[in-house]
């Protein structure tokens, strides 16, 4: 069963910076794209960020363009995202997973997430 530890959330002030990683295990991590969600009160998750298996490739929602950047590690087996210019909005639990083509509801697993409080 694949694992998935996040970690590095906190509260913030706004316009401050957050770097979230996020371990896994379980999975042979070096060959899957990863994508960092997230999910506000009251909302349904949602992908912000997205990287390719090599790390050449990335993509984010308009949200957080320019001011989200995902990074990973494959001799770590870590995936993170540095989060700059933080606003408010932005406040909510923050996952990772496998594959960020598919829908949220669509992945069988997830770990607790890393909270991210932005305070204005």
């Amino acid at each position: 069963q694949p694992r998935l530890v996040e970690s590095g959330g906190g509260l913030v002030q706004a316009g401050g910076s957050l770097r979230l990683s996020c371990a896994a295990s379980g999975l042979a991590f070096s060959t899957y794209a990863m994508g960092w969600f997230r999910q506000a009160p009251g909302k349904e998750r949602e992908l912000v960020a997205a990287i390719s298996w090599s790390g050449r490739s990335t993509d984010y929602a308009d949200s957080v363009k320019g001011r989200f950047t995902i990074s990973r590690d494959n001799t770590k087996n870590t995936v993170y995202l540095r989060m700059n210019s933080l606003k408010p909005e932005d406040t909510a639990v923050y996952y990772c997973n496998t594959d960020p083509q598919k829908a949220p509801t669509a992945h069988g697993y997830w770990g607790l997430g890393t909270q991210v409080t932005v305070s204005s």
